[in-house]
């Protein structure tokens, strides 16, 4: 028996403003995995109708913070607490407060990173100058 192609089930119209995790696996270039990932931390809350995950646009900026705070360094500890103190009726004084501390914490992590790795590289050299010596020091003495 053919199958008649007007007898394929028409597709859910997409509700507007959603996403779904292909969408936003593509858009933000990250797995559908890692997506999963921080829905299972408790980052992102999809709607779900069956086995399929509808995203927010609420879901969509929560992931785009979540990427851009993992390129500055945040843990995702840190973003949720960020995320968990979001009023939107109360203003956002206190997050921002919180942000700035944080954001203070990380540049001072960074400035104490900057420092070691100059001591690093000062140690490097001064090793690199005493096997120098040692390698002219042991030539001279085999030409001798």
């Amino acid at each position: 028996m053919t199958s008649n192609p007007t007898d394929a089930k028409p597709e859910k119209p997409k509700r507007p403003n959603t996403y779904s995790i292909s969408d936003l696996s593509r858009e933000f270039d990250i797995t559908t995995r890692a997506i999963r990932f921080y829905e299972d931390q408790g980052l992102l809350s999809p709607v779900r109708e069956g086995q399929k995950r509808i995203y927010s646009p609420r879901d969509r900026t929560l992931l785009k913070l979540i990427l851009r705070g993992k390129r500055l360094g945040f843990t995702l500890a840190e973003s949720r607490v960020l995320f968990d103190m979001y009023d939107p009726d109360s203003g956002n004084e206190k997050q921002l407060l919180q942000f700035l501390r944080i954001l203070d914490e990380k540049e001072a992590l960074l400035d104490q990173q900057l420092h070691d790795i100059e001591v690093m590289k000062i140690e490097l050299k001064e090793a690199r100058n005493r096997c120098q010596v040692a390698l002219e020091e042991s030539c001279a003495l085999r030409k001798e």
